[in-house]
């Protein structure tokens, strides 16, 4: 009886909360990832240009501050969208759930890469993720060939790697609260961990003290969070040409004049090598509606009908030239289907 007056509580003020959001706020309210941002902005100006409806407030939070945000509950004080540059962990999906936002619209909207850039004119690295791993990991395999893990001892590229260049790790990256970050450490750290065999057959036995192993970031200097700024970063490495900087392909692109992707096990990162699967470190790109959200704040529809459209997110769309990959065209007229049913997402 406790739990049914609960959920009848809950369910009251989510309509109390829902009937006041119309008369609260006129305009869409997006949060989320700095990656996604750029091109979320670009759609929310075109959008706001081209339309009756205002041109929607775009918030640049990171990707797990997003989805925090998104999933605190239904009605005007809280986002309508939110950005990721990584998929809803089940226990985001679960955290909305208790919060009354029960039904989610999950839109994949293309791809990007995550490159480990520096300065233009300087000389081009050629990393693998293994090298990576050895150089960024808080603990690495011992030197000595037991199969025990020591604190991190590399000071320079060239001790991770002798041929790589005498010069001191110095990474400036996301924070743990960025989707970048996760991909970064799923993809790179973990992806060259795992060349470790020892530390690979950890998988099947202990996962998560393998992923512990894989993912954890050392915390002794040569990994410098940088904030949720892309941008930011690039500004830095202008300032220190002898640093590494961890962002998406898109900031790459729009700022080929000042900064130079590395190749990773052998692939430079471009549209194409991100495109057809060759480049190593790439990762989808989201962004999440609240369903309840759509009948009630103006223009969600029309917002969704302007992102998911060809001239926007196809091959030619003018997403494309802001550096996102677009998705194949069968994964795009499937997503736009469920788009435009307000398909409920399922994990």
């Amino acid at each position: 009886m406790k739990k049914r007056i609960l959920s009848t509580g809950l369910a009251l003020a989510t309509l109390l909360g829902m009937q006041n959001v119309s008369a609260a706020r006129d305009y869409i309210s997006v949060v989320g990832s700095s990656t996604v941002y750029p091109f979320a902005t670009v759609v929310a100006e075109r959008f706001g240009k081209g339309t009756a409806f205002k041109t929607p407030k775009v918030e640049s939070t990171g990707s797990g501050g997003g989805l925090k945000l998104f999933c605190q509950g239904l009605g005007a004080q809280h986002p309508d969208i939110t950005n990721s540059s990584r998929r809803i962990k089940s226990s985001e999906v679960s955290l909305c759930a208790n919060n009354g936002v029960a039904d989610i619209v999950e839109v994949l909207i293309g791809y990007d890469g995550i490159v480990l850039a520096n300065a233009k004119g300087q000389d081009p690295v050629n990393f693998t993720r293994k090298d990576i791993f050895l150089a960024l990991a808080k603990e690495v395999p011992n030197p000595d060939g037991t199969e025990t893990l020591v604190k991190n001892p590399y000071k320079t590229w060239k001790d991770v790697n002798p041929t790589l260049p005498a010069i001191a790790i110095e990474v400036l990256g996301p924070p743990p609260t960025s989707g970048t970050r996760d991909a970064f450490a799923e993809l790179a750290l973990e992806g060259g961990c795992k060349k470790i065999s020892w530390i690979k057959s950890l998988k099947k036995t202990d996962k998560s003290a393998y992923k512990e192993i894989c993912h954890t970031v050392r915390e002794d200097g040569p990994y410098i969070e940088a904030g949720e700024n892309d941008n930011l970063i690039v500004q830095k490495l202008n300032a220190n040409p002898k640093a590494f900087g961890v962002f998406g392909f898109s900031f790459l692109d729009q700022n080929a004049d000042k900064v130079q992707g590395s190749n990773i096990d052998g692939q430079g990162p471009t549209f194409d090598s991100i495109s057809d699967g060759s480049y190593p470190v790439s990762r989808p790109l989201y962004f999440y509606v609240k369903k309840a959200h759509v009948k009630v704040i103006p223009g969600i529809k029309e917002y969704l009908e302007e992102f998911t459209s060809e001239r926007t997110w196809g091959e030619d769309g003018y997403l494309a030239e802001k550096g996102m990959i677009p998705l194949g065209d069968e994964e795009r007229s499937s997503m736009g289907a469920n788009v435009r049913n307000l398909k409920n997402l399922t994990m």
